[in-house]
């Protein structure tokens, strides 16, 4: 006799749609997260988890890319030289030329040059996302 144990996981795996709308319920005003768990059969604690990656823009795995807006501006002339300075004088090297500007919100900026290693920008930037 042979027997076939179909389904034997017993985690359910929940999309992201349903997370969001689960942490979005407990949010609601008179709502608890206890409550909210209660009704749909999951566990506070993985509610408050939900929560927390929300929180840190990670509701929805890991490696989900983020698409934030980029503004590129053109650098301004610092104020201590004059027109008929720049006009006058031969042209010199731009020495700033390719700064990147991140913006992450809650008034923190990072500045850095076209020439910055990519893996230390990587790890400055996780760092402060999880201020």
């Amino acid at each position: 006799m042979q027997v076939n144990v179909l389904g034997a996981e017993r985690r359910r795996r929940w999309s992201y749609d349903e997370k969001v709308r689960l942490v979005e319920e407990t949010l609601q005003a008179g709502e608890t997260v206890c409550g909210v768990a209660r009704r749909h059969g999951v566990a506070h604690s993985l509610l408050f988890t939900w929560r927390r990656q929300a929180r840190r823009g990670r509701l929805g795995g890991d490696a989900v890319p983020a698409l934030v807006p980029v503004e590129i501006t053109p650098a301004a002339a610092p104020a201590s030289i004059s027109t008929s300075q720049l006009a006058s004088s031969p042209p010199a090297p731009r020495a700033r030329a390719g700064i990147i500007e991140i913006e992450l919100g809650g008034g923190c900026r990072v500045r850095v040059d076209r020439d910055v290693d990519g893996e230390a920008l990587q790890r400055v930037l996780e760092l402060l996302r999880r201020r």
